[in-house]
């Protein structure tokens, strides 16, 4: 598995636990580098999607729910949405991630982590979304 994909799953997990326990990502971000087998390589890219995330929060949702057609992002489930804003946020603010490689990563991490209805739901949203940014330009 590579350093980006490890890097997202650890943003993930910040992402979730933030939104099981109502604490900042940002704050549970160093915890699971500090408590868990990290591995290092895969922190700084990491870190990256967890603080631009969170800065970029409410731009991201206002995207998703765009692109979710008789869906509120509220209505997801957490682990869903989360893995939709790491996609989303790579696809519209990192130039380096091509948007396929954001939605099939994305992909990949809703098989690993989710229901098996959520990899469908997810492409879904994710390929709306890049209908939506590709409009923009």
């Amino acid at each position: 598995m590579g350093n980006r994909r490890k890097a997202r799953e650890l943003a993930l997990n910040a992402l979730f636990q933030g939104e099981m326990t109502a604490t900042p990502a940002v704050e549970n971000f160093p915890l699971l580098c500090e408590n868990f087998e990290i591995n290092k390589k895969a922190i700084p890219y990491g870190r990256e999607l967890v603080y631009g995330i969170t800065d970029k929060w409410q731009e991201i949702d206002a995207k998703i729910a765009e692109s979710a057609k008789n869906w509120r992002v509220s209505r997801m489930s957490v682990l869903d949405r989360n893995i939709i804003r790491l996609a989303a946020y790579e696809m519209m603010f990192k130039e380096d991630v091509p948007p396929r490689v954001a939605i099939d990563e994305a992909i990949e991490l809703a098989k690993r982590y989710c229901g098996e209805d959520s990899p469908a739901f997810i492409n879904g949203i994710l390929d709306s979304i890049l209908k939506n940014i590709n409009k923009g330009k």
